[in-house]
């Protein structure tokens, strides 16, 4: 198992992501906060803004794909796709998570 750190434009572009991906069976749940503070340097200027956050639960095999259909899916020139790896969970979220996928 990995989780997907996903930044998007806004709660309506995170939902549409998360829906596609789970239509393809490429993450089995996406948890959304549908408003962060983001401030960051892109071009050489620190810039401000409003984006939401999406964390996906998928497995490792998935990473590759799951990563490319972001890309075409997604708004921004430079999405963040970060995979952070599990160390631990429990036995039920596990085997919940490979059935789904």
């Amino acid at each position: 198992m990995i989780l997907i750190y996903l930044t998007c434009e806004n709660e309506t572009e995170a939902k549409a992501i998360a829906k596609q991906l789970l239509d393809e069976n490429l993450i089995a749940c996406a948890n959304i906060f549908p408003q962060i503070y983001s401030i960051y340097k892109w071009q050489g200027k620190i810039e401000q803004a409003s984006e939401s956050v999406a964390i996906l639960k998928t497995k490792k095999e998935n990473y590759s794909k799951l990563k490319t259909r972001i890309q075409e899916l997604h708004s921004y020139d430079c999405p963040c796709v970060v995979s952070i790896p599990v160390d631990k969970v429990n036995e039920e979220c596990l085997s919940w998570l490979i059935n789904e996928l």
